[in-house]
């Protein structure tokens, strides 16, 4: 009989193990544990001075809330201080019910319609306060972001066009701002009674709206102010050679045999015919943008020159020249300038694409002055084909967020327009359609 063989050494071996990897959890638990920690007394400390913060601006509108605020100077103290109580004018009625498919931006879906009510509390007669707005064919809209969902804000932010790079926030247009406010431009179709009837809106149902101011052109438009300041040069020119430009660079004298030909007769204002007058308007306007530019060239070989002149120290960097050439601006952009992402963002534009079953059941919804009642109809939107001009704006655009673009493995995406629920999904640059049912009953309350 073979004596007992000792297994003590193996199973020292395995307890040992065992409480090493005890030990590891226990050590990962405490990590988990201390962030938590911090996560939490930071979020206290957010909690805390939000509450202190909101103490202190009651404190200020009870305090200036009282008997004096009734007196002009009361609401002058308001007014300087800066806390004013905001009223709405209305509350949009939109064909966008919720976030999900709501246009970023008003020029991505110019098909959308919206409506838009003055309170009878604001005025007695509301209609009143919109008399003379029918001269204008777009409008300004302030109005709240009232579905943020919460009131905290951040310095930096991601805009879903940069595809998670992170910008200042008065860099955006981000909802999510100190002050929630929104401001839109909208095209005013009609004005009836007290209701004012939009397209090429960005607001879902329901939004609050502060106020309401003409868009003008004369005041708003950087490009007419421009030309405002050029109107000298082209009421001079309408009557001379326009390429007499004797002050600008050499650069011209190659090109100045051609210019002859654009050159306009002398001749009385009586003796132009209104088309001859648009046309002298159009080739002086032109003139005037190429000789701001000549102007602009002129002014970077002089500073070239100088810079080449002056006895600048080996190894200087090109850099430092306050003009360089790629300051140079032509056309639009000598009016204004933006951030290149705006116009060339790293997220491209979408292919829009129907199945032949989604293009049959949209053509069974019916226009919004349509009386038959027996198949599904639009609220605001005039027709199947204005909704298929809606659907590729919102879609072309990706309405995704960037964590549901980017990380989120179900490529499925559903949005309401007006009385149309949406279903489509996303492949490799192509957003395509796949059903278009209508909205249940119980959901069109939120359509109003």
């Amino acid at each position: 009989m073979s004596p007992p063989v000792c297994r003590c050494s193996e199973q020292v071996r395995k307890l040992t193990q065992q409480a090493s990897v005890m030990r590891r959890e226990i050590k990962n638990l405490r990590q988990q544990m201390d962030g938590s920690i911090r996560a939490h007394r930071k979020q206290m400390s957010s909690l805390q001075s939000m509450l202190t913060d909101c103490v202190k601006h009651n404190d200020r509108l009870q305090s200036v809330s009282k008997s004096p605020s009734q007196s002009p100077s009361g609401m002058n103290q308001l007014l300087e201080q800066g806390c004013i109580q905001t009223v709405p004018i209305g509350y949009i009625s939109s064909c966008f019910a919720v976030k999900t498919g709501t246009p970023r931006q008003p020029t991505v879906c110019s098909a959308s319609r919206a409506s838009l009510k003055i309170e009878p509390s604001v005025f007695n007669n509301p209609e009143h306060s919109l008399v003379g707005l029918e001269q204008y064919s777009h409008i300004w809209i302030i109005f709240l972001f009232h579905k943020n969902g919460q009131m905290s804000y951040k310095a930096k932010v991601k805009p879903p066009r940069l595809n998670g790079q992170r910008v200042g926030v008065y860099s955006t247009r981000s909802p999510h701002r100190p002050n929630a406010l929104g401001l839109t431009l909208a095209k005013l179709e009609r004005i009836a009674g007290d209701t004012l009837h939009l397209s090429g809106v960005d607001i879902i149902a329901g939004t609050p709206v502060l106020d309401i101011k003409p868009y003008i052109p004369d005041y708003d438009s950087p490009k007419t102010r421009t030309d405002d300041t050029n109107s000298e040069y082209k009421q001079t020119s309408l009557f001379t050679d326009p390429m007499d430009l004797d002050e600008e660079p050499d650069t011209l004298e190659a090109s100045s045999e051609p210019s002859s030909e654009l050159s306009v007769c002398p001749a009385t204002a009586s003796d132009l015919s209104c088309s001859e007058r648009s046309g002298s308007c159009e080739v002086t306007h032109v003139l005037a943008e190429v000789k701001n530019y000549l102007k602009q060239r002129q002014l970077f070989a002089e500073n070239t020159d100088e810079v080449k002149n002056t006895d600048a120290p080996e190894g200087a960097s090109a850099g430092t020249n306050p003009l360089s050439s790629s300051s140079l601006k032509f056309g639009h952009e000598d009016y204004s300038t933006i951030a290149a992402w705006v116009r060339a963002p790293p997220v491209s534009n979408l292919d829009v694409r129907f199945t032949a079953n989604a293009e049959k059941e949209l053509k069974e919804f019916v226009p919004c002055d349509s009386t038959d009642s027996t198949r599904p109809k639009f609220q605001f939107l005039k027709g199947p084909e204005e909704a298929v001009a809606a659907i590729h704006g919102i879609l072309s655009a990706d309405p995704r967020s960037v964590y549901r673009r980017t990380r989120c493995q179900d490529r499925l995406f559903f949005f309401t327009l007006d009385t149309a629920d949406i279903t489509c999904w996303f492949g490799d640059n192509f957003a395509e359609v796949v059903r278009v049912k209508p909205v249940q009953s119980s959901e069109l309350t939120n359509v109003v």
